[in-house]
């Protein structure tokens, strides 16, 4: 069996790398660099928490031990650090919402904890928890380093079952014949046969590809900010409101909140001391010691990849054999997990019955000719 994957960013990746393991023969196309889209410009945070209904949350479980059944194929796994997390509110209404969310993911069996102010500070002497709402610590949740992440799947699926990156390689048609997938055509005119093709492009799965029709999304923009290196000691990650940090590596700092993505409607090029660098770290200040003189040394924006009911999509498209998407918000967290589902499905010939309420049929409707006409959410 010959599988097209479109695109190489974590979902990509996974996909790739698992259809491969699986014994297809795969054929992995990037229109740019590896992993060169949004997922090296995401917290990649691996976490359940707050994920509604209860299958997403479920999904979202999944991926995050697939990250640990993963590390059997990879024992060192440069790229995984479960480093577990603090978070908190400070606002009354913030710090109710925040304890029924608590209380709901523990009866789901998720692993939670309520801490105290002298704890965090014995974990993380950098930290200081503003307010004097309850602080939860997740001990099993962590983040990923994508870039780092995709290269070794790629490498590993390469090397172990002959799978063929191309990048470069921008894909402009999914072509079928009789409703059925033959493969995919490229900007420069190149045809590459498929008996079946799986679009991980994200954001710009809400494009149409030649047969194959755009679904339907309702992204958004983020935005992360990076400091030079800086002497802390910071492990784990932090979530206080919309705020949220995490050590990137050599010393850096990533931060992130919720408020200042809402004031970009697109993707643009920020300045290191422009009002949105401004914001984030002085906001990081108020909760990490250490950053009074530290500038913010690289600010970055992206398109979040978010389907249009904020869910997952992922599996066949209805009305055309053999073309599949996986597009997810969370990326980072249920990555290793579509690659197995997409591998199962796509290779091995096996239905996961817990991905129905994902699948893109939930956007279509399907006109007389058998091909999706219209989204219909």
């Amino acid at each position: 069996m010959r599988v097209v994957v479109i695109g190489s960013g974590i979902v990509g990746t996974s996909v790739a790398y698992e259809c491969a393991k699986a014994g297809a023969k795969v054929v992995l196309l990037e229109a740019g660099r590896i992993a060169g889209g949004t997922s090296t410009v995401s917290f990649a945070w691996t976490n359940a928490t707050g994920k509604r209904p209860r299958a997403y949350f479920a999904l979202n479980v999944a991926g995050m031990r697939a990250h640990l059944e993963l590390k059997r194929d990879f024992p060192d796994a440069p790229w995984f650090f479960q480093s577990g997390g603090f978070e908190w509110r400070t606002t009354p209404a913030g710090i109710a919402a925040f304890e029924e969310d608590v209380r709901q993911i523990s009866e789901w069996g998720y692993g939670v904890e309520w801490v105290d102010r002298e704890t965090v500070a014995r974990m993380e002497p950098d930290v200081t928890a503003t307010g004097e709402g309850p602080i939860a610590y997740f001990a099993e949740e962590g983040w990923v380093d994508p870039a780092l992440y995709s290269a070794w799947l790629i490498r590993a699926a390469t090397s172990r079952w002959g799978a063929e990156v191309f990048t470069g390689a921008r894909v402009v048609a999914v072509e079928t014949q009789n409703g059925r997938v033959v493969g995919v055509r490229t900007a420069d005119g190149t045809q590459i046969a498929a008996d079946h093709v799986v679009n991980c492009t994200g954001g710009l799965s809400g494009l149409e590809l030649g047969d194959a029709p755009a679904l339907p999304l309702a992204s958004t923009v983020g935005v992360l900010a990076f400091t030079p290196p800086v002497a802390l000691t910071l492990r784990s990650h932090v979530h206080a409101d919309d705020l949220d940090m995490r050590p990137d590596g050599a010393g850096r700092i990533m931060i992130h909140k919720v408020s200042v993505d809402d004031t970009l409607s697109e993707p643009q090029t920020l300045a290191t001391d422009g009002p949105e660098a401004t914001a984030l770290l002085e906001a990081a200040r108020a909760v990490l010691t250490g950053l009074e003189m530290v500038p913010i040394e690289a600010i970055r924006s992206t398109v979040r990849p978010i389907p249009a009911d904020g869910l997952t999509c992922a599996g066949e498209m209805p009305g055309i054999s053999g073309y599949s998407v996986a597009v997810t918000h969370s990326g980072a967290t249920i990555a290793p997990q579509l690659g197995k589902v997409v591998a199962d499905e796509v290779v091995r010939g096996r239905t996961h019955a817990e991905m129905e309420s994902f699948r893109p049929s939930r956007f279509f409707a399907t006109g007389n000719s058998g091909t999706p006409r219209r989204a219909v959410a």
